[in-house]
């Protein structure tokens, strides 16, 4: 369909309130408005156009001024006042065309002015311009209503920041992930729901981004913590996107990431847990050892690491039965991990009935002290082992390595010199502790077996 078609379709789907209370005149712009194609309503009064403007909602009243009780002046201050027809635009018509008589005109609201004798080609002409005003402005306003309706629907929160930092706008989920009412954030600093670290980046991006827009590259997507309104952090996917009207702007959207991190957490700890015991795995440990060898190293740290059998467990497992073994590892697990408490220390389960606990930062008569510990916590559990030779309670071997690692050493001859004292353990009678150390003559012996 052509611009010229759409534009006929307008006047004539238009329809027009005439007001004068000369007949000659009245029958006159009817003739003239529905030759144009526009549907029309007439009134001889002030009253009659009130009455019918409710009714029929007509897109535009052509008024006269001077009519007998009530005239065009408060005809048209009462259609402002009413909510059903103060959108609707008035144009006066009136000889009265001194400054003071147009501007009372333009003074309760009219949008137009055309003085008498009409000039029928003008009257078209200027209803044809209040007609396509009044079209673009619904138009601009339906797009301003789908936009809030959108804006106001979105599953994602969205924030209007200013240049400074304080906040503009936050729609309702914006409100509602992180727990706060209708317009509370408004005028207030991203400062409060950001880190300090985090905000400052943002700071100095919107200095950037106003001091030089077109160099400036958008931010992008990034994962925050946000600060809930009950101090809880939240994760959430922060997109900020830069916009220009009359100050710079930018729009932030919020994608709650909260459930997916939990979810990834929780698979991140079942792959390092062991899924009988609750405590880290062999993956875990080797991990966890490695980071703490480099920063040994980097350091000039000393690492003690503890290998511990569970005496007998075989016999244990043949007497009472599967499913008793496994509560039993469980038990013993949990009384091990209590002892792995700082960020340095961690206990896992190596496999099967053994176990292994690296301590950061513990020299060898510390580690023999905690090894002695964890000994005589197991025992003091008074788990019945009918079939033990050593004890009537289930009760563990332990052996004990320590060493001040440089970079040409081998982890692995940790893990021999740890095992060669658990074997001591067992030889001298199980439910004790052995413990090898570097620069002893059965470290260097560990040393040459690992190198052949």
């Amino acid at each position: 369909m052509s611009s010229g078609s759409v534009g006929h379709f307008q006047r004539r789907e238009a329809a027009i309130l005439i007001v004068d209370d000369a007949p000659a005149n009245l029958e006159l712009l009817r003739k003239l408005m529905s030759e144009q194609g526009y549907q029309t309503y007439v009134a001889t009064s002030g009253e009659r156009a009130l009455a019918i403007a409710q009714r029929a909602h007509p897109d535009l009243i052509l008024l006269d001024v001077l009519m007998p009780d009530m005239d065009g002046i408060e005809t048209c201050r009462r259609l402002k006042q009413h909510p059903l027809t103060q959108g609707i635009p008035v144009l006066f018509m009136s000889a009265k065309t001194e400054t003071e008589d147009v501007v009372a005109g333009f003074d309760c609201g009219a949008v137009d002015y055309i003085s008498k004798p009409l000039r029928m080609a003008e009257v078209c002409a200027r209803v044809r311009a209040q007609l396509q005003i009044r079209s673009n402005n619904e138009t601009q306003q339906e797009q301003a209503e789908r936009l809030r309706t959108i804006v106001n629907n979105m599953a994602e929160g969205l924030l209007i920041i200013e240049a400074d930092g304080r906040i503009q706008y936050t729609n309702p989920a914006c409100d509602q992930y992180l727990g706060y009412r209708e317009n509370e954030l408004a005028g207030r600093s991203i400062g409060e729901l950001l880190s300090p670290l985090v905000t400052q980046e943002y700071l100095d991006y919107f200095t950037m981004h106003a001091a030089n827009p077109e160099k400036a590259h958008n931010h992008g997507t990034r994962e925050v913590a946000i600060r809930h309104r009950n101090g809880e952090a939240l994760s959430m996917d922060l997109t900020l996107t830069p916009m220009y009207l009359r100050q710079p702007l930018y729009i932030g959207l919020l994608h709650d990431i909260t459930h997916h991190k939990q979810s990834e957490d929780a698979l991140q700890r079942a792959a390092y847990l062991d899924p009988l015991t609750q405590i880290a795995n062999r993956r875990h440990f080797d991990s966890f050892l490695e980071k703490e060898w480099q920063r040994a190293v980097r350091g000039g740290g000393v690492l003690s690491l503890v290998v511990l059998d569970v005496d007998h467990f075989k016999l244990y497992n043949d007497s009472l039965g599967h499913p008793a073994g496994d509560s039993c590892l469980q038990q013993v697990a949990q009384a091990i991990a209590s002892h792995a408490a700082r960020p340095g220390d961690l206990a896992a389960r190596y496999g099967g009935e053994e176990f292994v606990l690296l301590f950061a930062d513990t020299d060898a008569e510390g580690a023999l002290h905690l090894a002695a510990a964890i000994r005589a916590h197991i025992e003091a559990l008074q788990l019945p082992h009918p079939r033990s030779i050593t004890s009537p309670w289930i009760t563990v071997s332990i052996g004990v390595a320590t060493i001040r690692p440089h970079q040409l050493d081998d982890r692995e001859a940790l893990f021999v010199a740890a095992d060669r004292a658990l074997y001591v353990a067992k030889e001298g009678g199980r439910n004790q502790v052995r413990v090898t150390q570097s620069g002893s003559a059965a470290w260097e012996t560990v040393k040459a077996l690992v190198l052949r």
